[in-house]
């Protein structure tokens, strides 16, 4: 990667982290996902009796590796690293569609397109560049939203139950391996949509089916149909990443100045 790639790069997230509109946009979905709904799901947890009925039936359901032990921590551990992990991975697809979406469109809008098909890059180069400012934005934010789940959901656990819960594997596969496998497919899509669309809002729109598949987790994981296991996790990484090798070669390879002129 030369400097001139990297100016573009730079160029792209300053552009975004400036843009007050785009900025919030980026951080709300994280905040609701890691902080504010974890909080409210405690905070039932504080005051609705464990010891019920129905709640003894739903321990019950629990998978066997977290079972035993004082309920309340159960119910707890059962959120941190059976719902969180799926509800995870709604945050790289989220916040790369958010600077992808505005890669291409967002240059024509500003009337800088023509500046930057004159520098001396070729129109691959520029295209990888937007792709890694895209994911570079999209890791640190997933990144940074996990480290303040786990710093609010472990304060909070301890005032509650005295006692700290690890996060297992999941995590690690999930941060190393299917959000940024997640969030390249997302980006290639999505600048690639870019290039061709009028608006920021139309090459959003794009990223949308890309929730789909994700949404389906979340309702297996809180209808006990699937719960996501390591292997799970691993599986759909190595899919992910190999579809993520795929579509950006394809995508570089049909990505031509006609096309994204004549838009």
């Amino acid at each position: 990667m030369n400097h001139q790639m990297t100016a573009i790069i730079k160029k792209d997230i300053r552009g975004i982290t400036s843009n007050k509109r785009m900025l919030t946009t980026l951080l709300v979905v994280p905040i609701v996902l890691t902080i504010f709904l974890p909080t409210v799901y405690i905070v039932i947890l504080r005051f609705v009796p464990t010891e019920g009925e129905d709640m003894l039936k739903l321990l019950k359901m629990l998978p066997l590796s977290i079972q035993g032990g004082e309920s309340t921590q159960n119910l707890i551990r059962l959120m941190l690293n059976y719902i969180l992990p799926v509800f995870f991975l709604l945050i790289p697809i989220m916040a790369s569609s958010v600077m992808a979406a505005a890669s291409f469109v967002g240059e024509k809008e500003k009337r800088t397109l023509e500046t930057l098909l004159y520098c001396p890059l070729s129109l691959k180069q520029i295209f990888r560049s937007k792709v890694m400012a895209s994911f570079l934005l999209s890791m640190f934010v997933s990144a940074v939203s996990f480290a303040a789940m786990l710093l609010v959901l472990e304060t909070e656990t301890y005032l509650i139950t005295g006692t700290f819960l690890l996060p297992d594997i999941k995590w690690l596969l999930i941060l190393l391996l299917v959000a940024p496998s997640i969030s390249m497919i997302s980006i290639t899509l999505t600048v690639r949509v870019s290039a061709k669309a009028q608006s920021v809002e139309d090459a959003q729109q794009g990223a949308v089916f890309l929730l789909m598949p994700v949404l389906l987790l979340i309702i297996g994981q809180f209808t006990g149909v699937l719960l996501v296991s390591a292997w799970i996790l691993l599986a759909l990484g190595a899919v992910c990443a190999l579809l993520a090798a795929l579509l950006l070669k394809r995508a570089i390879g049909r990505f031509q100045y006609e096309a994204l002129l004549k838009s």
